[in-house]
């Protein structure tokens, strides 16, 4: 096992366009995860509703609704 881990670290050492590769694969995780979240999904059950049983009340009503 540590030998496997010690491959690994030496090939991400050994690096040189790999490292910019990676640096722009977290900065579009770091997008997409957090800044993309903020704006276009904000947490709608936390403003409209004051409390947790109220926030669970309403998705067990709209989880059962019939229609």
């Amino acid at each position: 096992m540590k030998k496997i881990f010690q491959f690994y670290i030496e090939g991400f050492r050994g690096m040189t366009l790999g490292r910019t590769l990676w640096a722009i694969i977290l900065i579009k995780l770091f997008i997409l995860f957090f800044v993309l979240k903020l704006f276009f999904f904000p947490n709608l059950l936390k403003r409209n509703f004051s409390n947790d049983k109220e926030r669970g009340d309403h998705v067990i009503e709209n989880f059962t609704k019939t229609k």
